[in-house]
């Protein structure tokens, strides 16, 4: 007798899928786990394999979601770079790069901040702010979607 799936609350991540981020008629299954820890899936319609962190700020990171909202936190207490490697432990360009595609996903990582840390509108703008401040490489789309989450920062 067959044990019955669980629920799978993932869609196909895959763009050239016909059920690319859709619910209904999905046909995916888990498949295993990276090295990294995180689940992955198999789309049998397309037949590729995905990771539940695609599209965000985790996907192909070694770090694990704690240690990024920890980085976070070190952000908002306005601590640089290198003050945050010593802190931590991980290279300053390990963190450079985590704060580039903190800024890409913005609204993601402002919704997270927001609901589950449960930081201030404050603290988090601060912590924009500091991104700013301390990235002054950032890619102008990185600069788009800081400005859709920071109240009064328009985009020139």
């Amino acid at each position: 007798m067959v044990r019955p799936r669980g629920e799978i609350n993932v869609v196909c991540q895959n763009e050239i899928c016909s059920y690319y981020l859709k619910e209904e008629g999905k046909d995916i299954i888990k498949r295993g786990k990276y090295s990294t820890g995180n689940q992955r899936y198999f789309c049998n319609h397309c037949k590729t394999f995905f990771m539940e962190t695609k599209g965000t700020p985790l996907y192909h990171k070694h770090l694990s979601k704690l240690e990024i909202i920890n980085i976070c936190k070190h952000l908002v207490e306005k601590n640089g770079i290198r003050s945050i490697e010593r802190i931590t432990c991980h290279h300053r360009d390990t963190i450079g790069h985590l704060i580039e595609d903190l800024a890409l996903h913005a609204e993601l990582v402002n919704s997270i901040l927001l609901k589950d840390v449960k930081l201030g509108q404050f603290e988090v703008d601060e912590m924009w702010t500091i991104i700013k401040k301390n990235k002054r490489k950032l890619s102008q789309e990185a600069l788009i979607q800081i400005s859709k989450v920071m109240p009064g920062y328009s985009f020139s």
